[in-house]
């Protein structure tokens, strides 16, 4: 047999259905199937290698093997990213768009999205008090979408919050959807670019005043290594790509306060406010509940790996949710367990719940860290500054729906500030 052979492959003509009908576990059910770190199979009529694990994501972020651009279908482009974003873009290009990310991203940039946040939610929860009952998931797009257009620089008027909010997480809900929710993100984006649009070329006219330091200036001025600034709607685009997964992390917060509710041991150590376990608790959150399901490249150049002949111009995805729960990896990977993190060295590769790799100078996502202060910011404000019931509802989710959320969004009523 040649090494090709023994490459196990799914022999029908198109898993598209398969893959929508399993999500998140598509790629794991087969790994375990075929007892292997990689297989092949066709999706949407394109050969896809599926590949899993510490060394497949090592190999992955690879950018001598790897590229991305290509690597995202346009129907994604057209709701999540933004059509020729950051995410599509490769080698000095990427590099050098992706240094104005990351300058807008720094240490004292997480903790004042953190300090807002935690502000944000004191002012909210006095309205709380007075409420029947509140929805979390909703309160956090909504408490999101105003730190982050605040932090920015976006002017956001309170009368528009809901919509945006609403709009900001719709790019988001497209992902892995087809029919009305696709087109709901595709119509989102249209709203949200031709807003932003507007903003940045009255920020060039200086008919808006923004702070010189503030990320909405930044986008606004960004010039490329040829000196040519981006036109307004691509300068747009990769504003909305630093408030967009900002608003995502209300999924992240949901799934903490479900983690509360489920694992009620936890929350007196939390009460401590023990800053190293607060961060063992998000982190766990990020790895054991569901959010990126996998990421897609494209293989820059002819190479083997695991006796597999990868040939120049074949799409790969990664596994990234089989990745956070490989036994290889994690004991007990489906158990939540937040003092697994206790030994945990910070490895790039086997920790990826937003992408692998060093995001200075790859395609990790560069706003992990604010994901990680913001989180920790409201499992503080959950734990220490309020009381809540939790009445009966459904707080299932499910892993087919890409992304996934609690099916009840995690309703709190008699809420209590302390």
């Amino acid at each position: 047999m040649t090494e090709q052979q023994n490459i196990p492959k799914e022999e029908t003509l198109d898993h598209s259905a398969a893959l929508l009908r399993e999500g998140y576990l598509f790629i794991s059910n087969r790994m375990k199937k075929f007892q292997s770190d990689l297989f092949e199979t066709r999706v949407m009529g394109k050969k896809v290698v599926c590949i899993t694990g510490e060394e497949a994501a090592r190999v992955f972020y690879n950018t001598e093997f790897f590229k991305r651009k290509g690597a995202a279908p346009y129907r994604v482009q057209q709701s999540l990213f933004g059509v020729n974003a950051i995410q599509t873009k490769d080698d000095a290009e990427h590099l050098n768009r992706k240094q104005m990310f990351m300058s807008v991203m720094t240490s004292s940039h997480e903790k004042e999205l953190a300090d807002m946040t935690k502000n944000q939610w004191d002012s909210v929860s006095r309205r709380w008090e007075q409420s029947d009952e509140v929805v979390l998931f909703d309160e956090a797009k909504e408490v999101l979408c105003r730190v982050a257009c605040r932090w920015a620089g976006v002017l956001l008027h309170n009368t528009e919050v809901k919509k945006r909010a609403e709009d900001f997480y719709a790019m988001v809900d497209a992902f892995g959807a087809i029919g009305p929710r696709h087109w709901e993100g595709r119509m989102a984006r249209n709203r949200t670019e031709a807003w932003i649009k507007d903003m940045i070329k009255k920020v060039r006219r200086g008919t808006l005043k923004v702070d010189s330091h503030s990320v909405i200036h930044q986008m606004a001025f960004y010039k490329d290594a040829e000196g040519n600034q981006l036109d307004p709607r691509m300068a747009a685009i990769e504003l909305i790509n630093v408030l967009r997964p900002i608003v995502a992390i209300a999924n992240y917060i949901t799934f903490s306060a479900l983690a509360l509710h489920e694992h009620p041991e936890y929350t007196h150590i939390l009460h401590s406010r023990n800053k190293q376990y607060l961060e063992y608790f998000v982190h766990e959150v990020r790895r054991y509940y569901p959010f990126g399901p996998f990421l897609g490249a494209i293989v820059r150049k002819d190479f083997v790996w695991a006796n597999y002949p990868f040939k120049k111009g074949q799409l790969v995805f990664l596994d990234i949710y089989g990745t956070n729960h490989d036994p290889r990896i994690w004991e007990e990977p489906d158990r939540f367990k937040p003092e697994r993190f206790r030994g945990w060295d910070g490895n790039l590769y086997n920790f990826i719940p937003q992408g692998g790799g060093d995001p200075a100078s790859g395609h990790r996502c560069p706003g992990e860290g604010i994901t990680i202060e913001v989180m920790k910011a409201t499992l503080d404000f959950l734990v220490n500054k309020i009381e809540y019931d939790v009445p009966d509802q459904d707080l299932s989710y499910s892993l087919v729906r890409m992304p996934s959320m609690v099916r009840s969004g995690f309703v709190m009523n008699h809420i209590r500030r302390l």
